[in-house]
């Protein structure tokens, strides 16, 4: 085999990892969880704006990432946000009374659910709902009431 064969198929090889790496990296930005086959419960809350919150969203405890929003629809009897949520199924021991709040991961960061675990001895099973929840903050809102309040005094 000539030098020059050789140096084309250590290209090639290159080129291959390079783009496995990509594609790896990608699923790792993205969120893509397909491929982990965790047990988990699902659980939903009600929001009345969910500002920019969206489809595998990451669940947070105390920071740690618990479980993701698995689909979000308009409930039909209160014309609320309702979030669906899959918990893993290792934080299984969520109290009833905990809580739910959309957050921002920074200033203008991407939009996640915090959970604050409650102090009920019971436990939050498969379609529990959380009882306890607090909307997004909407910048413009925030911004609007503002300058409304500036330009009244």
């Amino acid at each position: 085999m000539n030098r020059q064969k050789k140096f084309e198929i250590g290209v090639g090889v290159l080129v291959l990892m390079t783009i496995v790496a990509l594609f790896f990296i990608a699923l790792k930005v993205s969120n893509f969880t397909a491929l982990q086959d965790r047990p988990t419960y699902q659980i939903t809350a009600l929001f009345e704006n969910i500002g920019g919150l969206k489809k595998r969203a990451p669940v947070k405890m105390s920071g740690v990432v618990i479980g993701r929003v698995s689909h979000i629809v308009i409930d039909p009897v209160t014309y609320k946000a309702k979030v669906f949520m899959e918990i893993d199924q290792e934080f299984d021991n969520l109290p009833l009374d905990t809580s739910g709040a959309i957050l921002t991961s920074g200033l203008l960061g991407d939009q996640y659910i915090g959970v604050t675990p409650g102090a009920d001895m019971e436990f939050l099973q498969s379609g529990d709902q959380l009882e306890f929840t607090q909307s997004a903050l909407v910048l413009e809102e925030l911004i609007g009431q503002f300058l409304v309040k500036m330009s009244e005094s």
